[in-house]
């Protein structure tokens, strides 16, 4: 056998580490971040809702937190069920962010969320019947519905403040991952890096992160009701964001700390859209059904 030419060696070696070197620089470094705020793992699930634009606003999300919370409520292996209620006029909270999309594009605005977290791996199997029920309401205030599921411990809670303590207004961020960040790494990101750096701002009442798996149709397909969600639309986390009030609230989307924090953002995500609540009412608390009482 001949030996290749040492110029043609070389060239090759030259050419893998390039290789190397461009692989590592498209995947950036995580700047991991410690943090003393103690948090806690669930397993947790956020159904995205679009309400029916030929019926009341007010009237579908009365019913929403009415007759539909209490068919929710009562199904089995819930350890927790709340709604997430936004502003009908969200154009997104996040100040405007290079290479990040940041406002909410009218056509694909969320009216709410379904927040569901499960006690234990088992709980999907426990709330069949009542699942039927709530599927066979959607139609009737929904006119299009996205399960983002997550595995358990993808959910974190993070105790920014002592539990009990009043949350005057909170908003919601939904991520969109970089097709050049790996699921993974995006993951490590939220857990790592972002998390920790807005657990410690000290300005948060409530803090909580999901990290969604790959989005499924077939995991929520309910009947009569859209289901329509294009790759470019698909997020892959939620961050929900406590406040005292709304000053405080609004000072912390326009303090110096958030600029940095959408600069390191702009290297995993290409959308950050942060909506205002309006209420995000409990339904289920402990495994304990609130609207039986």
């Amino acid at each position: 056998m001949k030996k290749l030419p040492k110029i043609l060696l070389t060239g090759a070696a030259l050419t893998v580490a390039t290789v190397v070197v461009a692989r590592a620089t498209a995947r950036p470094a995580i700047q991991k971040i410690a943090t003393s705020v103690k948090s806690k793992k669930h397993f947790s699930s956020s159904i995205l809702l679009w309400v029916r634009p030929d019926k009341p606003r007010e009237t579908t999300m009365d019913r929403w937190k009415g007759p539909h919370a209490k068919i929710i409520a009562a199904t089995k292996g819930f350890e927790e069920y709340r709604q997430l209620h936004f502003s009908a006029q969200n154009t997104g909270l996040w100040p405007a962010t290079p290479g990040v999309e940041t406002a909410i594009p009218a056509g694909r605005r969320v009216d709410g969320v379904a927040e569901v977290t499960l006690a234990s791996l088992v709980s999907p199997l426990q709330g069949k019947d009542q699942t039927k029920l709530a599927f066979a309401d959607e139609v009737n205030l929904f006119q299009r519905t996205i399960l983002y599921a997550g595995l358990p411990g993808w959910s974190r809670w993070y105790e920014v403040a002592p539990a009990g303590t009043a949350v005057g207004t909170r908003s919601l961020v939904f991520l969109r991952r970089r097709e050049d960040v790996s699921a993974a790494q995006f993951r490590r990101f939220i857990d790592e890096e972002l998390a920790p750096a807005l657990a410690n701002t000290g300005t948060l009442k409530e803090l909580r992160t999901q990290n969604f798996m790959t989005w499924k149709k077939s995991q929520w397909d309910t009947p009569n009701v859209a289901h329509d969600n294009a790759l470019a639309d698909q997020f892959h986390a939620s961050v929900l964001l406590g406040f005292a009030d709304e000053a405080a609230e609004k000072a912390f989307f326009s303090q110096p700390l958030l600029e940095s924090l959408s600069q390191r953002l702009a290297l995993f995500c290409t959308a950050a859209h942060a909506y205002q609540l309006t209420e995000a009412p409990t339904f289920v608390e402990h495994g304990q059904n609130l609207t039986a009482r």
